[in-house]
C-alpha cells in the first residue's frame, strides 16, 4: 500500500507507540524520502565523479525541517526541508539508506542503485516482427542467406560500420509458414556471422496484438521455448540470443522471473504515456514507467532484469529527422550513454502495405550517427546492457 500525505497525518496523529520499523519506514514516504537517485537507477560516470576506483554521486532528499539526517551513517547537509550527501559507489549494487531523527521518531528510506562500472557509449540495434525473410529463404532456397536482400542490407551495414543486429522472430506467419520448415543447411553460414547477427524469440505470431499482455507466464515461456528450440536447430547456439523485446512490450509481472530463468537480462520498451496510463511498459508501475520515459535504464531487482528505453524506431522517423531526434539525447547525462535503436522488418518488403522505400537508408542514418559520435555496437544480453566489464 502506498501511504500518501493525508494518510500519514492520520496515522501519526494516533501516535507511534508499538509501530515497527517497517511501518515507520512506510509512513516516512510522504515527509522523508530520497528523491535522487531513483530506486533501481543504473548510474555511470556521467552521473557523478570518478574517485579512487569508484563513482562518487550526490544523494538528495527531503525530511522534516528540524530532523538530523544521516545517509549511510554520515551526516547529511540540510537546507530547509531538503537534505544532501555524497557517497562513493564501489560495488555493482549499493544500498543507500537515509535516516532522520526528530519529533516524529526515527524515519528511514532506502533505495538501491546499480553502478555501470567501466561504462562506455554504446548502441544496440534490434529488429522486431521478423518472419518474411525466413519464409523467403526457405521457399527460394538461396545459395546463401545473404541472397535475401534484407539480410544483405544488414550485412552491408555491418561491413561498413561494424553494426550488430538481433532479429526477433516469430514461430509462424499468417499464411501458414512455420520455422520448422526452415532448413538447417545454412547453419554454418549463420555460425560464421554470429559475431554480429543474432536471432531471438519475439512471439508465436504477429497476431493477435498484445499476445502476452494477459497471458500466463507458462504460455509466454512455452512459446519462447518453441522458437528457441528452432533457432538452435537451424542456426546453432552461437546465434541464439535470449529475447530483449517481447511483442508489444507487455507481459504479466509474474512472467519476469521465468523470463530471467530463460536468460533474459534486458527488456526494451517505449514507456509511453497514453490516455489510459502507461503503455509498452511491461506493465510495471507508474513511477518506474515515468522514470524510464526520461532515462536510459532501470533495474528490477526482484527479477534481475534491466528495463531499457527505446530511443528511436526507424520506421517511424524520416531520414532527415533522425539526427535531430538523436542529437539531444546524446547531450543529456540521463540518456546519452546507451542508445537503444529499433525498427520492424515488414517495412523493408515491397509487398507490405506500409512499405517504406528508404527504410535501409533510415537504419544507415541512425547507425552512421552513432558511429561518428563514438558509440560502440553491443548486444544487450551480454553483461550489463552490453557492458561486459
Amino acid at each position: 500500500m502506498q501511504i500518501n500525505r493525508r494518510t500519514f497525518i492520520q496515522l501519526t496523529s494516533a501516535g507511534m507507540a508499538g509501530v515497527s520499523l517497517s511501518e515507520s519506514t512506510a509512513r516516512a514516504d510522504a515527509v522523508m524520502r530520497i528523491t535522487q537517485p531513483f530506486h533501481g537507477a543504473v548510474l555511470n560516470y556521467r552521473h557523478g565523479k570518478k574517485e579512487n576506483g569508484g563513482l562518487r554521486i550526490e544523494v538528495l532528499g527531503e525530511a522534516p525541517l528540524r530532523d538530523l539526517v544521516v545517509v549511510n551513517n554520515r551526516p547529511a547537509r540540510r537546507e530547509g526541508s531538503q537534505f544532501a550527501s555524497s557517497i562513493l559507489l564501489t560495488d555493482k549494487e549499493t544500498d543507500i539508506t537515509a535516516v532522520s531523527e526528530g519529533s516524529q521518531g526515527r524515519l528511514e528510506h532506502r533505495v538501491r542503485v546499480v553502478w555501470d562500472k567501466g561504462s562506455f557509449p554504446r548502441y544496440r540495434f534490434s529488429i522486431d516482427d521478423n518472419s518474411f525473410f525466413l519464409r523467403d529463404i526457405a521457399r527460394k532456397q538461396y545459395k546463401s542467406l545473404f541472397d535475401c536482400f534484407y539480410l544483405d542490407i544488414l550485412r552491408s551495414l555491418n561491413q561498413k560500420y561494424g553494426a550488430r543486429f538481433v532479429l526477433n522472430i516469430y514461430y509462424t506467419t499468417e499464411d501458414g509458414f512455420e520455422i520448422p520448415q526452415f532448413p538447417d543447411r545454412y547453419k554454418s553460414e549463420w555460425q560464421d556471422n554470429a559475431d554480429w547477427l543474432k536471432l531471438a524469440f519475439h512471439a508465436y505470431a504477429n497476431m493477435p496484438d498484445r499476445p502476452y499482455q494477459h497471458a500466463s507466464a507458462s504460455k509466454l515461456i512455452g512459446d519462447l521455448d518453441l522458437v528457441a528450440e528452432q533457432i538452435h536447430r537451424f542456426a546453432g547456439e552461437a546465434v541464439y540470443s535470449p529475447p530483449t523485446v517481447i511483442h508489444w512490450g507487455m507481459v504479466q509481472p509474474a512472467a519476469l522471473k521465468p523470463l530471467a530463468e530463460r536468460g533474459v537480462r534486458a527488456l526494451s520498451g517505449y514507456f509511453s504515456r497514453v490516455d489510459s496510463g502507461w503503455d509498452v511498459n511491461y506493465l510495471i508501475d507508474d513511477d518506474r514507467s515515468a522514470y524510464l520515459a526520461r532515462n536510459d535504464a532501470l533495474m528490477d531487482f526482484e527479477s534481475g532484469i534491466v528495463f531499457s528505453k527505446v530511443d528511436i524506431v526507424c520506421n517511424n522517423v524520416p531520414v532527415e529527422k533522425i539526427i535531430p531526434l538523436l542529437d539531444p539525447l546524446s547531450r543529456h547525462p540521463d540518456t546519452a550513454e546507451i542508445m537503444d535503436m529499433f525498427t520492424h522488418e515488414q517495412y523493408f518488403w515491397p509487398f507490405y502495405k506500409n512499405y517504406i522505400h528508404d527504410h535501409g537508408k533510415r537504419l544507415e542514418a541512425a547507425i552512421r550517427w552513432a558511429t561518428e559520435k563514438g558509440y560502440k555496437p553491443v548486444f544487450f544480453h551480454e553483461g550489463l546492457l552490453g557492458n561486459t566489464a
